[in-house]
């Protein structure tokens, strides 16, 4: 009896031992295949995982490291769900663009108007310049103007002349004005010599009156303005013909501007155009372009504008700097839609904007080339590339590009559709993505060479 009691109790410890290892084995083995299972997940979502460089956008790598370019540490790229439904387009959150000072604006249809921007001087109406010249030869015996930019009015005294020959011819009427009843012919002509001289009838009939012939004659301003250039002094002796004074009439005046031949094809004649003097600031002056120079400077590269304009209170000066505006409509592109510089990117021979996709409550953005016409201002004429009524990116361009780069989406410096380049394991702009053999090498390439 004893005997069966203890062979029971050995086999009830036995059958508890065996229990006990049972349970062990099975926590040991659960808690070792769940931490394989998690591994497994982490390495899955590792390889996933593609690794870039801020600075470089280019580099594809499918595991963290360091950049093959700057040395910096490879940063996980950022899938965005947006990529889910148009790869290409760049998805940003709304905070991100508020920080970004990311503006959109719809395009819409405008009539194009170019404003040209002119520099000249004022300058005297050639038209109104005038030589005063003496009539005859002698030598001068007082001047009455002494100095350049005087004003004369038309009849003014402005010099006399001493001369021999004119002392004859007045000798001469004086003697056939005894005779004149009965010889009115040789009278005639001696007086017709001396207005050939230009002589007035007030002098030919003080000489006749007097009976005594003056030893100097008068010279006569035969217009009024302002003395531009004296040309002789007192004692001098001139010749029939010679130039005494410049005299330039400046109540009507030029204003000459320079055009660029860029800028000739949005000039017309007869457009108006405005402009201000650096000389008298807060005036505006306006005139119509009266004449455009058929011939460019082949020095300059430039064809003058000319406009007039009345100068009755004198404030308009020779030699003055004019800048001009002339606003002038582009009929060509009357239908065309117009956006603003900002929003536009040149890459060389490209210009390229982005778009915002519709239907999508989170900023979703995507890159499209247009095309462009002539730029008005701060402005742009959009030949194709956009439809009316679309929404496009008109600031923080640059920070959606940016965004676009970092990426891998199509963007400023990445073409859509580029070829495939990848080099040591690097994706250069347009190159699609590398598998991840060819990446695995292309770090251990540049491993070794570290």
């Amino acid at each position: 009896m004893e005997k069966n009691r203890i062979f029971s109790n050995k086999y009830v410890n036995y059958s508890f031992l065996l229990i006990l290892g049972i349970f062990i084995g099975w926590l040991f083995f659960h808690s070792s295949r769940k931490a394989e299972k998690k591994s497994d997940q982490l390495t899955e979502t590792a390889k996933s995982t593609i690794w870039t460089c801020s600075m470089h956008p280019q580099i594809r790598m499918p595991e963290p490291g360091k950049c093959p370019i700057c040395g910096m540490d490879l940063i996980p790229l950022v899938q965005t769900g947006a990529s889910s439904v148009d790869p290409s387009a760049i998805h940003l959150t709304k905070e991100a663009a508020q920080l970004a000072n990311v503006l959109t604006t719809v395009v819409a249809k405008q009539t194009p108007v170019k404003e040209v921007r002119l520099y000249g001087k004022v300058q005297a109406d050639e038209r109104l310049l005038q030589s005063q010249v003496a009539h005859v030869s002698g030598r001068i015996e007082r001047l009455a103007v002494n100095f350049t930019g005087e004003s004369v009015t038309k009849g003014q005294v402005l010099a006399q002349i001493y001369s021999p020959e004119l002392i004859t011819a007045q000798q001469e009427l004086l003697e056939t004005a005894k005779t004149k009843q009965s010889e009115p012919a040789i009278y005639e002509a001696a007086k017709e010599k001396l207005r050939q001289w230009k002589l007035t009838e007030n002098q030919i009939g003080t000489i006749e009156s007097s009976g005594i012939a003056q030893t100097a004659v008068d010279v006569v301003s035969s217009s009024g303005g302002i003395v531009t250039a004296r040309l002789v002094n007192t004692g001098d002796y001139v010749s029939q013909g010679t130039e005494l004074f410049k005299i330039a009439d400046l109540s009507n005046v030029w204003v000459k501007f320079d055009a660029y031949e860029s800028d000739l094809q949005f000039l017309r004649k007869g457009e108006k155009i405005s402009f201000t003097l650096q000389a008298l600031p807060g005036k505006e002056y306006s005139g119509n372009i009266v004449f455009i120079d058929p011939v460019i400077d082949p020095v300059t590269r430039v064809a003058q504008v000319r406009v007039e304009t009345g100068n009755q209170s004198a404030s308009l000066k020779p030699e003055m700097f004019a800048t001009g505006i002339v606003y002038s409509t582009l009929d060509e592109y009357r239908n065309n839609i117009i956006i603003p510089r900002s929003a536009v990117l040149w890459t060389g021979k490209r210009s390229i904007v982005y778009v915002k996709q519709p239907g999508s409550d989170e900023p979703v953005f995507k890159m499209r080339e247009i095309g462009i016409g002539p730029m008005l201002g701060e402005s742009y004429v959009v030949t194709d590339g956009l439809k009316e009524g679309e929404e496009i990116v008109t600031s923080g361009t640059f920070s959606v590009d940016a965004a676009a780069q970092l990426e891998g989406k199509p963007s400023m410096m990445n073409t859509p559709g580029g070829k495939t380049s990848s080099i040591s394991g690097m994706v250069m702009p347009g190159d699609s993505k590398p598998d991840n053999d060819s990446s695995i090498q292309g770090m251990k390439v540049m491993q070794n060479i570290k």
